[in-house]
């Protein structure tokens, strides 16, 4: 009891003194091209985010702010979502390539792990714990888009090709959600997930401005939701409710991950900026087990 209360008092002193949920900058302006997206943590805890310097790249970003090169893809693929696979090796939303293309964590030789034709331009994933991958696939020109499932093999199953701008996506903690985000049309969807397959399209909220681009969950299922035009994550709980929005420094804000030690830490990518800004939250994400 004591334990929890200590801790109870110590998060309220955090949030009073503006430690939660305050932004503040992680790498110095302009390192990332304007197309900076796609962060994520491997199992070590190393951040990773895309188009460092030009774009066409992944760069390392290291706990000082200091980022290093650490692989530059194919001539003509650009990366705009990162995705890691049970192993740990690196699968790559390649929306100029129409691939999804697999970086090898130790020699980082880098390979087309699926690709398709009828992709518009793949542009954000997630992964479940049976390795299919889920991939938002946006055509910007004619506002439309679709929602793919790619499995362990590369081969993949068309799931929905009737909606909007498809961009963020992401799983609920217990696998049993997939929501998708149109940007353009400002709408997040819920499907029931079962074997792979999508079923019961539900609305889960409307926004009535600005665009939507990456999101995450934490551990009680609330959604992180980038904001991008606002400035701001907004945290929408699995009810639709939005609980809060976290104001960032730059406005064009692309997508997040959580990440440190205990998954407190979150990170965010800002076209505007062309930078990564960092801010602590009260519950972890939803990959970080529950101990």
């Amino acid at each position: 009891m004591k334990t929890i209360l200590l801790s109870s008092f110590l998060l309220a002193s955090l949030v009073l003194h503006g430690q939660v949920y305050q932004a503040k900058d992680l790498t110095t302006e302009n390192l990332f091209s304007e197309n900076i997206e796609g962060p994520n943590v491997d199992q070590k805890g190393n951040l990773f985010v895309v188009n460092y310097l030009r774009d066409g790249t992944i760069g390392q970003v290291k706990k000082n702010g200091k980022v290093e090169l650490f692989v530059t893809l194919p001539e003509g693929s650009i990366g705009n979502s990162i995705m890691f696979d049970s192993i740990g090796d690196f699968l790559v939303a390649d929306w100029k390539g129409h691939n999804i293309l697999k970086v090898n964590k130790k020699n980082k030789a880098i390979s087309v792990f699926s690709h398709s034709d009828l992709f518009n331009q793949p542009n954000d994933l997630t992964i479940n714990h049976a390795g299919q991958l889920f991939a938002s696939d946006p055509n910007w020109k004619n506002g439309m888009g679709k929602l793919w499932r790619i499995d362990q093999n590369g081969s993949v199953t068309l799931l929905n090709d009737e909606m909007g701008t498809t961009n963020g996506i992401e799983l609920s903690p217990d696998e049993k959600i997939l929501y998708v985000n149109e940007s353009v049309q400002r709408k997040i969807w819920a499907f029931d997930l079962r074997n792979g397959n999508i079923s019961n399209k539900r609305l889960l909220i409307e926004f009535p401005d600005f665009g939507l681009d990456g999101m995450k969950c934490d551990q009680a299922g609330n959604l992180y939701v980038a904001r991008h035009g606002k400035g701001v994550i907004a945290v929408i709980s699995s009810q639709g409710q939005v609980l809060r929005e976290i104001a960032l420094k730059g406005k064009k804000v692309s997508n997040l991950i959580f990440g440190g030690k205990d998954g407190k830490t979150c990170y965010a990518t800002l076209q505007d900026r062309k930078c990564v800004e960092t801010f602590q939250v009260e519950i972890a994400g939803k990959k970080w087990k529950i101990k």
